[in-house]
C-alpha cells in the first residue's frame, strides 16, 4: 500500500493531447504570421497606416514601421514561448488579448469594407478581411481553450538554463529579423518588382485574356403605384422594362463584380517628366543599365538616408563618365522639394514623378535603388547596402560593356 502511494505521487501528470495540439498549431501559425510580416516590415507598416486612417489614429503614421516590427516580434515570441511551454500563464494572456484585438479589427474591416486586404500574412498570402476574420475566429476558439487550460502548460525541456537560452534567442531573433529587413530589404520579395521580373511584360494584357465581368443593378419605381424594385441589367433589357413608361430608373445603376477577370501584376506604374509627359515605356524598356533611385517622400529621409543618397549620387556620377547608363530619381515629392535637394547635392539623376503607391511596391526603402536592363529588374538595394563603384563595375557593368 505504501509503495503504491509513493508511486502515484511521483508519477508524472498525464499529457493533455488536445492542449498540446492546440499549442503546436497556434504557436506555429503565430510564428509563421510574424515571420512573413517581419520579412517586410515596411509593407506591414503601410497596411497599419490604412488601419490608423480608418480608426482616426493618424498621429501614429510616422511610427507605423516600428510598430509593425514590434507586433511581428510579439507574434513570433508568443508563438515560440507557447510551443516551448515557457511562462504559460503570461503567454496565454498575451495570446488572448492579441487575438481579441485582431478579431475585432478584421471584423470591423470586413463589415464596413474599409480595408481590402488584412495584411495578416503580408503580400505572400493575401487574404480578404472576411477570410482573415474566419481565420481569427478559429484561432480565438483554440486560444480560449489554451487560456482555460493555461495552468497545465508545462515546458517540454527540463533544463532551466536551456529554456532561458532559447527564450533569449527567440526574443533577440524576433526583433532582429524585422530590424534587419527594414534596413537591408526583405529576404524574399513577393512584389511584382522583384529581381528577375520583366516590368513591360507584367504591364501587358495577354491576348485572349478575359476582363472583369460586372452586373449592373437598377432601382425602378412605378409612377402609378409608387412600387419600387431592383433588377439586373439583363432583366431590365430582357423584360424590355425600358419600353414600359410606368417604370422609371431611380438614381444611378450600381455595379457588382460577378466574375474576376485577368488582373495585371503592375496596373498603376506611370512615370512622367516635369512637364507631365508620360515617359514610362522609354524608361522601363531602356536597353542599357538603368539606375532608378526611388524616394516616396524626400521630406521623410533622415540624415543617414540623405548621406546614403549622396553616396549613391556620387557613385553614379563617377560611373557615368565611363559607362553608357541612365540614372533617374523617381519620386512622389513636389518639384520644390526636388529642387531643394538638387541644390544641396547637385544631383546627377534625372527627375521623374511617380505615384506613391507603385513607388512603395518598387523597393522597400526611402531611398532605395533598382537596377534594370532591357526592362528586367537585375538588382535592388536599400539606402544602406548600395555597393561600391568597384563592385558595380565587376559584377554588372563590365559584363555588358
Amino acid at each position: 500500500m505504501t509503495y503504491t502511494t509513493a508511486y502515484s505521487q511521483t508519477k508524472p501528470p498525464q499529457t493533455n493531447i488536445l492542449l498540446w495540439l492546440a499549442r503546436l498549431f497556434v504557436g506555429l501559425l503565430f510564428i509563421f504570421s510574424g515571420l512573413i510580416k517581419a520579412n517586410d516590415p515596411m509593407g506591414f507598416g503601410y497596411k497599419l497606416q490604412e488601419y490608423f486612417h480608418v480608426l482616426n489614429l493618424g498621429f501614429l503614421h510616422d511610427y507605423a514601421t516600428w510598430i509593425a516590427i514590434f507586433l511581428c516580434a510579439v507574434e513570433i515570441i508568443l508563438g515560440g514561448l507557447l510551443i516551448l511551454g515557457i511562462a504559460g500563464r503570461k503567454v496565454a494572456w498575451g495570446l488572448l488579448l492579441l487575438i481579441i484585438f485582431f478579431t475585432f479589427l478584421t471584423f470591423y474591416s470586413a463589415f464596413f469594407e474599409v480595408v481590402k486586404s488584412c495584411g495578416c500574412f503580408g503580400d505572400a498570402i493575401p487574404l480578404t478581411p472576411w477570410q482573415s476574420f474566419l481565420k481569427d475566429l478559429v484561432l480565438l476558439v483554440l486560444i480560449v481553450y489554451i487560456f482555460v487550460k493555461r495552468a497545465e502548460i508545462r515546458p517540454w525541456i527540463k533544463s532551466a538554463f536551456t529554456l532561458n537560452l532559447l527564450a533569449t534567442f527567440i526574443i533577440i531573433a524576433s526583433f532582429g529579423i524585422g530590424i534587419y529587413t527594414y534596413y537591408f530589404l526583405p529576404f524574399i520579395d513577393f512584389l511584382p518588382y522583384k529581381e528577375g521580373n520583366n516590368l513591360p511584360e507584367l504591364m501587358k494584357v495577354p491576348e485572349g485574356a478575359q476582363p472583369d465581368v460586372y452586373e449592373h443593378i437598377y432601382e425602378l419605381k412605378n409612377k402609378t403605384t409608387n412600387e419600387t424594385k431592383t433588377v439586373t441589367d439583363k432583366e431590365y433589357m430582357g423584360q424590355k422594362l425600358w419600353e414600359d413608361e410606368n417604370w422609371e430608373v431611380v438614381g444611378e445603376p450600381k455595379s457588382k463584380l460577378v466574375k474576376k477577370g485577368f488582373e495585371l501584376k503592375i496596373p498603376d506604374l506611370i512615370i512622367t517628366d516635369m512637364d507631365g509627359t508620360d515617359r514610362t515605356q522609354e524608361i522601363i524598356e531602356n536597353p542599357y543599365y538603368n539606375f532608378i533611385v526611388v524616394s516616396t517622400d524626400l521630406k521623410k529621409m533622415s540624415p543617414l538616408d540623405l548621406a546614403a543618397l549622396d553616396r549613391i549620387n556620387s557613385t553614379i556620377r563617377d560611373l557615368s563618365a565611363d559607362y553608357n547608363l541612365r540614372a533617374i530619381l523617381a519620386t512622389a515629392s513636389s518639384a520644390d522639394e526636388v529642387n531643394y535637394l538638387n541644390d544641396q547635392m547637385d544631383l546627377v539623376l534625372e527627375t521623374f514623378y511617380v505615384d506613391a503607391v507603385p513607388l512603395k511596391s518598387m523597393v522597400r526603402s526611402n531611398p532605395g535603388l533598382v537596377l534594370m536592363l532591357n526592362g528586367t529588374v537585375v538588382k535592388k538595394w536599400s539606402a544602406y547596402n548600395f555597393p561600391s563603384k568597384h563592385e558595380l563595375i565587376n559584377t554588372y557593368l563590365d559584363k555588358v560593356q
